[in-house]
């Protein structure tokens, strides 16, 4: 399996450890599979006993399998069974699935060290870091932004490992009390947090302008953790395949395989965009709901074709604060495959039209992405939130984050809409959002066993301006600090 970038129009390949080192394209796009694996009514069969007898971590290496040609099949397998294990996880199922309602269910995602589902992919990078920069005798400078829980996920996932430093982006103020405990309470050597002074898209932007700085990005070794990086992607897609087979039974001979449905809260349209790419590959997937807040920039584009990226100035703090996100980076993946893979518009879309207030598709376009690629879409607002809450807590016995209850709301409110189960990915435990959860319910969520204490360590974090230049700068002073084989 090779990769292309979505900007590129010779379609130059690239191997899988290439690309999960090196992050963003050096022309500024995104990279993706040359074409999307299949996924066959016989695959799915033979699948389902692999999660019945070996677990999440014996289906995550047969999917993983699928996109990596250059990491022997039995490494693959040992990575996948060292990322996705108790007591990393709290659960041996990694990833619950449960019955809200009705016609709706939950994908429990937060069973992970950050109680967030971001675990699920971090804890997989982690590993496949690990192992390549072993096998290259190189480092890894991890550069990131985090709108909440990426930072904390990427931290967890990379503290302590060798040959690799991690320099974590964030809204100076914009996340939880508990968030910030995260990754700010973390005292290791390899880890970096700067608060920068802005919002997340700022935070966003800065990384992608190291990034482009070619020598710069060479000379320290940056790569990426955010959802830029393909790999994040594709340890995404195991979890909707592993939540589908749990809702669903083996069709009889003769009979179509049941279908079912996503609801996903997202802002960076990283978590959908797995979403879609199996839906490409042939998993049985009807609709994808896309959940924002009211900073509503794809449900916007969804409901009228026009995308239109705000400013941090009109960038909303809200009590989903990980989903305050209004320019969403895997959104150029997604419209790349819409536009049939042209590289040339999409570079014009998202290198230049984008740049200059946004785009608009005309309506076959939007037609076709509704009937084709199954997307509807919906936002909330705190009052929904807070309802939301407040009733799954007293009428189904289940308490939910802030963002899973943007997902919770639209998901009702589409569900005359949609014929199949709708299964709502989950984003995060309630603890990270004490705040909202007591204004909801009146009294403060429970805290893990894991999480005791954890607001009472030592901060350790650095602010700084909106500049990438400070950045690079205050990069360029840590790196020594890598562990190195070179």
């Amino acid at each position: 399996m090779d990769y292309i970038s979505t900007r590129d129009t010779t379609k130059t390949p690239h191997r899988f450890t290439d690309i999960l080192l090196s992050g963003l394209a050096p022309d500024g796009g995104l990279y993706v599979p040359v074409a999307y694996p299949r996924i066959t009514e016989e695959k799915l069969a033979e699948w389902r006993g692999v999660l019945a007898e070996g677990g999440y971590p014996a289906l995550a290496a047969e999917v993983v399998k699928l996109f990596v040609n250059d990491i022997p099949p039995a490494k693959v397998e040992q990575l996948t069974a060292a990322a996705y294990r108790t007591p990393v996880f709290s659960t041996e199922e990694i990833v619950p699935v449960s019955e809200l309602e009705d016609g709706i269910y939950l994908a429990h995602l937060s069973e992970g060290p950050t109680a967030a589902f971001k675990d699920m992919a971090m804890q997989l990078l982690g590993e496949l870091f690990e192992f390549e920069l072993a096998r290259r005798e190189e480092t890894l400078n991890i550069l990131g932004a985090t709108s909440g829980d990426t930072g904390s996920s990427a931290e967890y996932a990379m503290r302590g490992r060798d040959n690799i430093n991690v320099f974590m982006l964030t809204p100076a103020g914009r996340m939880t009390p508990f968030q910030q405990a995260q990754m700010f309470g973390l005292n290791e050597p390899n880890i970096f947090n700067i608060a920068l002074d802005g919002v997340f898209d700022d935070c966003q932007d800065v990384v992608k302008e190291v990034n482009a700085d070619a020598a710069f990005k060479s000379k320290h070794h940056i790569g990426a953790v955010n959802s830029i990086n393909w790999a994040r992607l594709l340890a995404q897609t195991i979890y909707y395949i592993s939540s589908y087979l749990k809702i669903t039974s083996p069709p009889a001979p003769g009979e179509q395989p049941q279908q079912v449905s996503f609801c996903v809260p997202t802002g960076n349209f990283g978590d959908i965009c797995a979403g879609h790419i199996v839906k490409q590959m042939g998993l049985p997937v009807d609709k994808l709901i896309v959940a924002t807040n009211e900073n509503d920039v794809l449900h916007e584009f969804f409901s009228t074709g026009q995308y239109r990226p705000r400013s941090s100035e009109e960038t909303q703090a809200t009590s989903s604060p990980s989903m305050d996100i209004s320019r969403a980076s895997n959104f150029e993946r997604f419209i790349f495959d819409v536009l049939e893979r042209d590289a040339a518009q999409t570079k014009d879309l998202f290198g230049v039209q984008v740049k200059a207030g946004g785009f608009e598709l005309d309506d076959d376009v939007m037609a076709h992405i509704r009937d084709h690629y199954g997307f509807l879409s919906g936002s909330s607002t705190h009052a929904d939130r807070i309802s939301t809450i407040r009733d799954t807590h007293a009428n189904q016995s289940t308490l939910v984050d802030p963002h899973t209850a943007d997902g919770v709301f639209v998901a009702r409110g589409l569900k005359d809409q949609v014929d199949t189960p709708i299964v709502v990915l989950e984003t995060a435990l309630p603890v990270k959002f004490s705040e909202t959860i007591i204004e909801a319910t009146g009294q403060e969520p429970d805290v893990p066993e894991r999480f005791a204490g954890i607001m009472d360590a030592d901060r350790h974090v650095v602010d700084m301006p909106n500049d990438a230049q400070v950045v690079k700068e205050y990069i360029a002073s840590k790196t020594g600090n890598a562990t190195t084989t070179d």
